[in-house]
């Protein structure tokens, strides 16, 4: 074996050692290297000259960068995780001829369209769905990153949220419950403006919570401005309210027929 390769694969094993064991620091470290010795090889993107050792560089640097980008998620990077994304990419679109596909690339593709789901950046979304291959729309990950959006875009808050139970792939729960606090927000932003106060009861069932601590819990650290009291949650708007101020009726009807003989005089 090449001496470069065979380095390259003795780092490789210990990062991925470090990053079973969670230690998140030596793989930092060791990510690094890694990235500074697949430079040397020739036959990697954007260059792609054909080498003797081609397959084999383009199978282990595919591999370093599917790691990296697990490793962006377990670390609750996204700017990593959007930068390694997008060093991995040509290994998925431009190497088609070359490598077998990965069996982590509709992972990773789903993951990044979950991504952009909870960035809300949606004209991006539909860019990177219209640029998957025919028939990936049938694959558990991509499709249920579809789902989702669909399911956010009709405001079905609910499937979004029972939609954490079901998750395709164990690197979708980071953003998942990024999603289900998005939608949470959304929900409790809702409810504030439509009601004044609700059971603790209701509450809950409309947050989708389990129990009295977990919307408790939730309140404490996003809506510390509620109040729970007599087995209510008051919302600030019911607090702060006050009169509603008459609203001039006689002189709005005299202002629009005034409009409506001078538009049939116009006309």
């Amino acid at each position: 074996m090449d001496p470069q390769l065979r380095e390259l694969g003795q780092l490789f094993g210990r990062f991925k050692a470090a990053l079973v064991r969670n230690d998140f620091d030596t793989c930092s470290n060791l990510l690094s290297q890694l990235k500074v010795l697949l430079t040397e090889f020739p036959s990697l993107p954007p260059s792609f000259q054909h080498t003797t050792n081609t397959v084999e560089e383009l199978t282990i640097a595919r591999d370093v960068y599917e790691h990296a980008v697990v490793l962006s998620v377990k670390t609750e990077d996204q700017e990593a995780f959007e930068r390694d994304f997008f060093q991995l990419k040509p290994y998925y679109t431009d190497t088609c001829g070359i490598l077998p596909p990965s069996p982590q690339e509709y992972p990773i593709l789903g993951l990044n369209l979950l991504r952009l789901l909870v960035q809300n950046r949606i004209a991006e979304f539909h860019t990177e769905l219209e640029l998957l291959p025919p028939g990936a729309l049938e694959n558990p990950c991509i499709k249920h990153a579809v789902e989702l959006e669909q399911s956010f875009m009709e405001g079905a808050y609910n499937r979004v949220l029972i939609a954490r139970r079901t998750v395709p792939h164990e690197t979708y729960v980071y953003f998942m419950d990024l999603l289900a606090k998005t939608v949470r927000d959304e929900i409790a932003g809702c409810s504030e403006k439509a009601y004044g106060y609700l059971s603790i009861n209701d509450a809950k069932k409309i947050l989708m919570f389990s129990s009295d601590q977990e919307i408790f819990e939730y309140i404490n650290q996003e809506h510390p401005e509620w109040e729970i009291k007599d087995g209510s949650v008051i919302f600030q708007r019911a607090k702060e309210s006050q009169p509603c101020k008459e609203i001039p009726s006689l002189q709005l009807i005299n202002q629009t027929l005034s409009y409506a003989r001078e538009l049939e005089r116009i006309v």
